[in-house]
C-alpha cells in the first residue's frame, strides 16, 4: 500500500528527509486507538460507524460516510432528551448487508430525581447502504407500563474532508460549503470544491421532525405503553433521485449480494471456527468487490484503500482463480482499459504500465496528491500478465484472453524495455519526482528497502519477488499463447524465462544467509536481508529446488515464523520492529502467497503449520475477519495476536486468504484442457477432519467434493456431479 504510519526516527538521527517526519502520504497514529467499529459498502460508498452506530467526532477513528474518496457526512448523532443513549448491543448480518444497533435510554435525573429509569424505551437502530445511499431507520418503542414523552435529537453535519485530509493531511486552501433547507424534511449539505465541482449530501426525514434546522433533526414523541415509532432517514452523496422507501431498497440491496453469490465455490469444514473464517471472508469479499463499467473489481480495503488498486485486485483475483474466476477477469478488463499509453512523470506512467490507483477525490483532481490515476509500482505490470495467462488456464476463456492481448503485449513491452532502463535483464524502479512513491513494491513504506546495516537502499532499485512474477508471467503467457497459435512468441517468452531464471540465481541467492537478496539497490549491491519476498519466490516457481528447501527452513523457523504467521523480516535484521507496517509485521495475504510456493516444491507439512497458525490468529479476531496485518510478536499461551492500529479491516487481499490456504493444503488445479481436477499431493492440517467444496467448476461441469483426512493420507468423495469432469489425487516429489 502507499501509506505507512509514522514511527520516529533511528537512534543515529533521521536517515533521509521521510524519517525526518516529511512523510507526504501516510497515516497519523494520533491519540487512543479507535473503539469498536463496524463497516459497510456498496459499490463506491463506505460507512465506518462506532458501537453505537454513531459517526463525529466523539468517536475515534475515521468514522463517517463516504463517497468515492470525501467523507459526506463527518457527524450523525443520536440523543434522547439531550443525553446519548445506553449501548444493549450492535451487530452486523453475516452478508455485511445490515447493522443492527440495539439503544435503551439513561436514567434521566431532574433536580436530583429520576424521573425516567432507563431501560424502558428500546431503540432499534438499522442502516445499511444502496446505490451511493445511506438509509437509517429508528424504532422507538416505549415498554413502560404508562405513556411516556421524551424529546429524540439528531445531529448531523459534513466536513467534506478528502480521504488524504483524513488519513493525517493538511492543505492550505478548501473549498466552500453550504447549507440550506428544502421543506419541512430535507437538508442540503454543499460543498463547492477547488476542482469546480459540487458535492452534496442530501439528508431526508421522515416523517417530518418537529423541528428542523441545517445541523439538526428534533423529534417530540409521545408513547403509550408498548407502542412502537418508526423515524427513516435517507442520506444520498451526489444522488438526484429520491431515496426509495427503507424496505425496497434493503430488499433490492440483499438481491444483489445474492446474485453476486452465483456460480461460485463455497466451503464447509468439520472445524465450525473454521466455517466462520470463511463466512466471514466471503461476506466481505462481496462487499469490496464493486461494479465498474468493464465488470467486478475488489476494491483493496476500507476505510483507506476502498477504490480501485492494481496490485491489489491482481493478487485478491489470483487467490480466488480456483474458486471465483469472474473475478479476475473483471480485474484484468478494468486495468487493461486503464493501461498507460503516454508517459507522465507526474504519475509515474510509462506505455504500458499498469495502473497502482485510481482516486476520485478533490485533492486527486487537484494534484495536491498524485494519485488519480497514478502507476508508481513495479509490480502491478507482471501480475497483470501473469492473471490473464492463468485466467486462461484456469477458464479456457480464449475470447477474453484474445480482448486483453493487445494490453499484454504492451505490458511486456514496458517489462522488457522502459521497466528495465539499465538491460541487465531484470526489471527496477525508482519514482519520477518527489510527489511519487519511494518503493514501488507491495511493501511501499520509506524504509522498507534497505541494507544489513540498516543503510536505505537508493534506487533504481530491482526487488527480488518482482523478477520472480515476470518469470512466472512470460512462462504462464507462454503457454496462452502457445494455445493460441503464436508459437514464435510462446517460444521467445519461455526462453526469456529460462534466461532470466539463470540471472536471477547469479545476482539475488546470498549464501551468508541462505536465502535470497531482498533487492538488489541502483549500484547492483544485494540488499542481504532475510525478508519474506523469498517466501513468495517460492510461489513463483523461479527458485532451485536445492534452495528451495533452504529458504523454507527459514520461513518456518523461530527468526520468521511468530507462532500466527511469517513475519515480513526476520527477528534480528538491522530495521526489524514487529510492531512496523512492512519491517516485522505479518500479512496474512504474503503468508498465502507463501503457502502457495511451499505447497509448489512440496513442503506441505509447512503449509500445514502456517495454516493453522493464521487460523488460530483468525479465531481471535473481531468477526473471525484477518486484518490487513497484524505485529509480529511471539506468540503466547492463552493470549492472541497484537492488532496493528490502522490497519485495514476487512481488507481484500486478507479476506481472500483462507482460499488460498485450501488451495495450497488440497494442492488443487484445475485442467479445463484435459477437463481435469486435480489434488497434487493434498494434506489437510490436524484441525480439519475434513473438507466439502460445493459448486467447484470446470468448464461445463459442476462438481461437490469431500476430502476426508486420514492418517497418512486423504480420502475423496464426489457427492454431486454435473457434468464429466475428472477428480484425482495426484501424488509426486
Amino acid at each position: 500500500m502507499s501509506i505507512q504510519t509514522l514511527t520516529g526516527t533511528t537512534s543515529d538521527g533521521p536517515a533521509s528527509k521521510e524519517e525526518a517526519g516529511e512523510l507526504p502520504f501516510f497515516i497519523a497514529a494520533t491519540g487512543p486507538a479507535a473503539g469498536p467499529h463496524w463497516t459497510l459498502k456498496h459499490d463506491d460508498t463506505f460507512a465506518v460507524v462506532d458501537d453505537l452506530g454513531d459517526m463525529g467526532a466523539a468517536s475515534a477513528g475515521p468514522n463517517g460516510l463516504f463517497f468515492k474518496d470525501t467523507r459526506f457526512l463527518s457527524r450523525l448523532e443520536l440523543r434522547v432528551n439531550g443525553l446519548q443513549p445506553l449501548l444493549l448491543g450492535s451487530n452486523i448480518r453475516d452478508d455485511n448487508s445490515l447493522l443492527t444497533v440495539d439503544l435503551t435510554n439513561p436514567d434521566f435525573v431532574t433536580n436530583g430525581k429520576i424521573v425516567l429509569q432507563k431501560d424502558l424505551i428500546h431503540i432499534s437502530r438499522t442502516f445499511f447502504l444502496w446505490r451511493s445511499t445511506a438509509y437509517l431507520r429508528l424504532g422507538v418503542s416505549n415498554h413502560a407500563d404508562r405513556p411516556i414523552s421524551l424529546s429524540l435529537s439528531i445531529h448531523f453535519g459534513s466536513d467534506f474532508a478528502d480521504l488524504f485530509e483524513v488519513r493525517g493531511m493538511r492543505r492550505r486552501r478548501r473549498g466552500s460549503a453550504q447549507r440550506h433547507l428544502n421543506g419541512k424534511n430535507i437538508v442540503s449539505l454543499d460543498y463547492q470544491g477547488l476542482d469546480d465541482l459540487t458535492r452534496a449530501t442530501v439528508l431526508t426525514f421522515d416523517p417530518s421532525p418537529l423541528d428542523l434546522t441545517v445541523g439538526e433533526a428534533v423529534y417530540r414523541l409521545d408513547l403509550a405503553p408498548g407502542q412502537m415509532q418508526p423515524i427513516y432517514l435517507a442520506v444520498a452523496c451526489n444522488v438526484a433521485e429520491r431515496p426509495v422507501p427503507f424496505l425496497k431498497g434493503l430488499l433490492e440491496a440483499r438481491r444483489e449480494l445474492r446474485a453476486r453469490a452465483r456460480d461460485t465455490t463455497t466451503i464447509e469444514t468439520s472445524n465450525e471456527l473454521l466455517n466462520e473464517v470463511f463466512c466471514q471472508s466471503t461476506a466481505d469479499l462481496r462487499m469490496l468487490t464493486t461494479e465498474t463499467p468493464e465488470g467486478r473489481y475488489p476494491y483493496a480495503g476500507i476505510p483507506w484503500y476502498s477504490t480501485t488498486f492494481g496490485r491489489d485486485g491482481l493478487i485478491t483475483a489470483l487467490q480466488m482463480l480456483w474458486c471465483e474466476p469472474s473475478i479476475a477477469r473483471g480485474v484484468l478488463r478494468r486495468l487493461a482499459t486503464h493501461q498507460a499509453t503516454t508517459a507522465d512523470p507526474a504519475s509515474d506512467a510509462e506505455p504500458g504500465k499498469i495502473l497502482h490507483e485510481m482516486r476520485g477525490g478533490e485533492m486527486a483532481a487537484l494534484g495536491e496528491v498524485p494519485f488519480a490515476q497514478y502507476y508508481g509500482s513495479v509490480d502491478a505490470t507482471p501480475l497483470f500478465v501473469l492473471l490473464a495467462g492463468l485466467y486462461t488456464e484456469r477458464t479456457g476463456d480464449f475470447q477474453t484472453a484474445k480482448s486483453l492481448w493487445p494490453a499484454v503485449e504492451a505490458a511486456l513491452a514496458w517489462i522488457d524495455g522502459l521497466g528495465d532502463p539499465d538491460r541487465d535483464g531484470f526489471i527496477e524502479y525508482c519514482r519520477a519526482t518527489e510527489l511519487g512513491l519511494a518503493n514501488q513494491g507491495w511493501k511501499d513504506s520509506y524504509d522498507a528497502v534497505f541494507h544489513a546495516d540498516g543503510r536505505l537502499a537508493e534506487g533504481p532499485i530491482a526487488l527480488a519477488e518482482v523478477q520472480g512474477y515476470v518469470f512466472a508471467a512470460k512462462r504462464s503467457i507462454a503457454r496462452c499463447a502457445r494455445r493460441l497459435g503464436r508459437i514464435e512468441q510462446a517460444e521467445r517468452l519461455e526462453a526469456d524465462a529460462r534466461r532470466l531464471a539463470e540471472r536471477f540465481e547469479a545476482a539475488f541467492w546470498c549464501p551468508d544467509i541462505e536465502t535470497y537478496a531482498l533487492a538488489l539497490d541502483g549500484s547492483k549491491e544485494p540488499c542481504r536481508i532475510a525478508t519474506s519476498n523469498a517466501g513468495q519466490l517460492l510461489f513463483t516457481g523461479i527458485v532451485r529446488p536445492d534452495r528451495a528447501a533452504k529458504v523454507a527452513a527459514g520461513l518456518l523457523g523461530p527468526r520468521f515464523f511468530s507462532g500466527w504467521g511469517i513475519r515480513t523480516v526476520a527477528r534480528g535484521e538491522a530495521r526489524y520492529n514487529p510492531m512496523s507496517y512492512h519491517n516485522g509485521s505479518v500479512w496474512p495475504h504474503d503468508n498465502a502467497l507463501i503457502a502457495r510456493g511451499l505447497a509448489r516444491y512440496g513442503f506441505k507439512q509447512a503449509v500445514a503449520q502456517l495454516f493453522e497458525g493464521l487460523f488460530d490468529a483468525a479465531s481471535y479476531m473481531h468477526l473471525r475477519r484477518l486484518p490487513e496485518l497484524f505485529c509480529g510478536f511471539r506468540r503466547q499461551a492463552s493470549r492472541g495476536p497484537t492488532l496493528y492500529p490502522v490497519a485495514c479491516s476487512p481488507q481484500a487481499w486478507a479476506s481472500a486468504t483462507p482460499f488460498s490456504l485450501i488451495e495450497a493444503a488440497l494442492g488443487l488445479e484445475l485442467d479445463p484442457e484435459r477437463n481435469e481436477i486435480r489434488l497434487r499431493n493434498p494434506c489437510l492440517p490436524p484441525f480439519i477432519d475434513d473438507v466439502t467444496l460445493r459448486n467447484l467448476q470446470l468448464g461445463g461441469s459442476t462438481i461437490d467434493v469431500t476430502v476426508r483426512r486420514h492418517r497418512h493420507d486423504v480420502s475423496i468423495e464426489i457427492a454431486r456431479q454435473r457434468g464429466n469432469a475428472q477428480v484425482a489425487i495426484v501424488s509426486s516429489r
